[in-house]
């Protein structure tokens, strides 16, 4: 693609940002979730109104604090030919980890570790069968997680490899997934089952990651990565302390309703029927190209896109452009729709896909993650 398009993206690639827009976006989106919890708790609003409040436009929020956390990590965010900022007083990296740890929050389990240790990674690993395994992202002594996507895809996708974490207790070693005992529980062609197999065992997970936020403030370590070295460690307590600090400040403000209120905030765009789930749920599958048209094609695309239309792209602030992403993960947000029209043979055309058949598909048959072991499916 490059060798017939790269006078037009590799500036998009080199020099675009997204700052001008992000950071604005950012505070914006942090200062809405803030308020609302709050609101949900001091205007005593009902469980029913938190839901609704948490699913729109709560969950968007959330969604769109992701995606610019994430353009932060991949050196998009910032003026990329500016490498000190704050009157040339602060360096690029230490910006961009400060924008990372803060502006995760609030949440109640976050998107910072995932970022800080397991997303480029993933982008590095992503499908290796050798190190997207379960066991081996739990027993890893490595500072990153090996692929920190296989963290959520284990709850609705096929995976090679051994389980884990696993724990010894009186003696004997129990293997403990959360993940893995509620995938084993879904049936081919009951995507209504599966998906509310999903959505329970997403849910129940993303409940006890606040627990255990707890436990790793209080102790100084996450006890389901007992491998990983000290500086590992370290992190994730003071990125739990600090953490803590806003969640109690929320309850003492406004109650338990403000943290319910970012809980489902967090969860309800990944699950069904919420729209953002399509794009969620088949990121990386194994779409299998016929060959048709004149870009690269033949074989097994662990990537893909979601295309519906505008208005689910700005709902979505471009998380639905995942393919362009893998493809050129240092081109910003806004820009990545650009690739369809520089290079429209190298991806899916059309902007009409229904999000509500593409989660009856994932949730009707699994697939295998990313093409891992793509040549055995049925």
């Amino acid at each position: 693609m490059l060798d017939k398009y790269g006078d037009l993206i590799t500036p998009l690639e080199r020099d675009s940002s997204s700052n001008t827009l992000a950071l604005p976006l950012l505070a914006l989106s942090n200062t809405a979730l803030f308020s609302l919890a709050v609101l949900c708790g001091t205007a005593q609003l009902s469980l029913g109104q938190v839901a609704l409040l948490a699913v729109f436009p709560g969950s968007m929020f959330s969604l769109w604090t992701l995606q610019l956390l994430h353009d932060c990590l991949h050196g998009s965010l910032l003026n990329k030919r500016q490498q000190k900022f704050l009157f040339g007083t602060v360096k690029r990296r230490e910006l961009q980890d400060a924008i990372l740890f803060w502006g995760s929050m609030p949440s109640v389990f976050g998107y910072y570790l995932y970022l800080k240790y397991g997303h480029l990674t993933h982008h590095k690993s992503l499908g290796d069968p050798q190190t997207s395994s379960l066991q081996q992202l739990f027993d890893s002594s490595n500072k990153e997680f090996e692929d920190g996507d296989v963290l959520f895809v284990a709850h609705r996708m096929k995976l090679k490899g051994e389980v884990g974490p696993k724990f010894t207790i009186g003696g004997k070693e129990i293997t403990m997934s959360i993940s893995k005992s509620g995938f084993n529980n879904w049936k081919d062609g009951k995507p209504l089952r599966n998906a509310l197999v999903f959505a329970t065992s997403f849910m129940y997970e993303r409940f006890m990651l606040m627990i255990n936020d707890v436990v790793v403030a209080i102790t100084g370590r996450n006890y389901f990565f007992p491998n990983k070295p000290n500086e590992f460690h370290r992190e994730c307590a003071k990125y739990c302390r600090c953490a803590m600090l806003v969640r109690g400040l929320l309850w003492k403000l406004a109650g338990w309703k403000s943290l319910l209120f970012l809980y489902l905030s967090e969860t309800l765009w990944s699950i069904p029927p919420h729209p953002a789930c399509a794009m969620f749920v088949t990121n990386h599958g194994s779409n299998v190209d016929d060959g048709g048209g004149d870009g690269e094609s033949g074989g097994c695309i662990p990537s893909s896109s979601t295309y519906a239309g505008r208005w689910y792209s700005l709902f979505t602030l471009g998380t639905n452009y995942h393919c362009e992403h893998h493809d050129f993960p240092t081109i910003p947000l806004h820009r990545l729709g650009e690739l369809r029209k520089i290079a429209p043979e190298y991806y899916k055309k059309g902007s009409n896909d229904n999000v509500f058949r593409i989660m009856k598909k994932a949730f009707s048959k699994p697939e295998f993650y990313a093409c891992m072991d793509a040549g055995i499916i049925q």
